[in-house]
């Protein structure tokens, strides 16, 4: 990063050349739908944090980090969820959209739990 401050003239005036580098954090990397919400969120509630990691260059590395945890914890959260109130796989067969009911609660749930950790914090 260069410290040294450049200046351009406008007018009569000399105004700091002030830009923003580009974040090469895991470009590759597709952000999803949780560090989208946490950048939503930061945009929205947190607006002098959201400036300050623009600033520095850390705000990427936070929404891929965020995103990557988020996914992380939904996998762990769910098989928790599924290990402490199983449902019976015949019920898949038997009537399937009970069976996307009872899922779509427990994806429901841990997503709040994520909201909450994660995303609104």
């Amino acid at each position: 990063m260069n410290n040294k401050i450049t200046y351009h003239k406008v007018g009569d005036y000399y105004l700091p050349s002030l830009y923003l580098e580009k974040d090469e954090y895991k470009k590759d990397y597709q952000i999803g739908k949780y560090g989208h919400l946490r950048l939503e969120y930061l945009k929205t509630h947190k607006k002098a944090e959201y400036t300050i990691m623009l600033m520095d260059g850390s705000l990427r590395k936070h929404i891929v980090d965020t995103d990557k945890q988020a996914k992380e914890r939904f996998e762990i959260l769910m098989k928790q969820m599924l290990e402490k109130n199983p449902i019976d796989e015949e019920l898949k067969n038997t009537d399937p959209l009970r069976w996307v009911g009872f899922m779509n609660n427990y994806k429901h749930l841990v997503e709040e739990i994520i909201f909450k950790e994660l995303i609104c914090i």
